[in-house]
């Protein structure tokens, strides 16, 4: 039986408000932030409103972000694992630091030309990797990551060396009264950006071209079956992808006016690699959301931990094993189980579980800032913990057995529930 054509033409406006609110939130966590220090700091002090600090951390959030989305392209569309995302990044912002440097060019157009450096390096990953998928792929990406991390230190003409290649943004040709020196002009281009290269990747993944990816990435033989060349489609999407990192790599450019020899190395694609999957790679605002998780842990934590790897090693392991679709998946899959069940059902597993996650994070944090300030004592934010007496660190000890027998007992009763519920499920279908 058919829906009447009054609850169907009712229920678009609500999909439209749905597939905006996330383009609106974009939007708002890149001007709201600013307007909101802005004003603050009209009415007090810089101490009290560090407008520079907000505006270095939402770039590096707008420059994770296209960094990541880049990333998915590889991983979430076409299936292919890449251990040297950092490279066309890399690539992108030295191309673009050297003509800045040279030819002077417009400062708001240079992630474009990033762009074309981290495409040409596409063409030629394509060139020796598209014919390969799964394990090969991977291992062929991690070499020519490596070898341009090499090339980085023995070429410093090209990459600078230990100083890396610098420029200087006001000596760009201004637009208007607009110089790009101050960290506001230069902030308002990176987030600009941002949201384009946001939207042409999404457009592009809604495209044909992303569906025949997708073919290839379920199952190849059978996309060659019926006429789709795999390596071809990957080549394209190789291609794509490492454009967009090169405008990312770009951004970062932009902000910090340094293409240094570390932007090339395993570690940042160790970081882009953990940002997608931890966001999740089924959804397009997946990796956003795991780029900001991460650039508050190397932004935020770090600021008051030294322990912040360890942290986010700990958190990848965690999402990895409770939620494989990422966060954005675990998101859904609850939004899901609400729409159809309603929040009441379901709330004292999730009391449970949040008691049990509030718990163990607390025990385990309070175990590891210890240790840490035990053994770096001055050169740790938690020094204090290794200055308490003995009767303050059994104290402290046993808080962290209780808030762990907590944790255990929270995580049962949590698992106890969730198993009731899916019993439930399971008879409700059966009916």
């Amino acid at each position: 039986m058919r829906e009447p054509l009054a609850t169907v033409t009712s229920r678009r406006p609500a999909a439209r408000w749905r597939a905006c609110a996330p383009w609106l939130a974009l939007v708002a966590l890149f001007v709201v932030p600013p307007l909101v220090s802005a004003l603050a700091s009209s009415f007090s002090s810089s101490a009290f409103a560090p407008q520079g600090w907000l505006l270095a951390c939402l770039a590096q959030a707008a420059t994770m972000i296209v960094f990541a989305l880049s990333y998915n392209l590889l991983l979430g569309e076409t299936g292919l694992l890449s251990f040297g995302h950092a490279a066309p990044a890399g690539i992108g912002a030295f191309v673009a630091a050297h003509l800045f440097n040279r030819y002077a060019l417009p400062l708001p157009l240079l992630p474009l030309v990033g762009g074309l450096g981290g495409a040409a390096f596409g063409v030629l990953t394509a060139l020796v990797a598209a014919r390969r998928a799964g394990t090969a792929f991977a291992m062929i990406t991690l070499g020519l990551g490596e070898l341009v991390a090499a090339a980085a230190w023995a070429l410093p003409g090209a990459f600078g060396g230990e100083a890396g290649v610098g420029i200087d943004r006001a000596s760009g040709p201004a637009w208007a009264s607009w110089t790009f020196g101050p960290d506001l002009q230069a902030y308002c281009v990176i987030a600009a950006w941002c949201l384009v290269a946001s939207a042409a990747m999404f457009a592009l993944s809604r495209a044909p071209f992303a569906r025949l990816a997708n073919a290839v990435r379920d199952n190849p033989v059978r996309a060659a079956a019926l006429g789709v060349a795999p390596a071809r489609a990957r080549a394209a999407m190789i291609v794509w992808s490492a454009g967009f990192a090169g405008v990312a790599g770009t951004l970062a450019l932009i902000n910090i006016e340094l293409a240094a020899a570390e932007s090339v190395g395993m570690m940042r694609s160790a970081a882009v690699l953990i940002a997608t999957v931890t966001g999740g790679t089924a959804s397009f605002f997946g990796p956003v959301l795991g780029a900001l998780v991460w650039v508050a842990f190397s932004v935020g934590i770090a600021s008051v931990t030294h322990a912040w790897m360890l942290y986010v090693g700990l958190f990848f392991v965690a999402v990895v094993l409770a939620a494989p679709d990422g966060l954005a998946g675990f998101v859904a899959r609850q939004r899901a189980w609400i729409a159809r069940h309603g929040w009441r059902r379901g709330a004292r597993a999730w009391a449970a579980g949040a008691l049990a996650a509030a718990s163990g994070v607390l025990a385990f944090v309070l175990a590891v800032q210890w240790a840490y300030a035990v053994r770096l004592r001055d050169a740790d934010p938690g020094a204090w913990l290794a200055a308490l007496t003995p009767r303050g660190a059994w104290w402290l000890a046993g808080a962290i057995v209780v808030l762990a027998v907590f944790a255990v007992a929270g995580a049962y009763r949590a698992r106890g529930f969730a198993r009731a519920l899916r019993t439930l499920d399971r008879q409700e279908d059966t009916r």
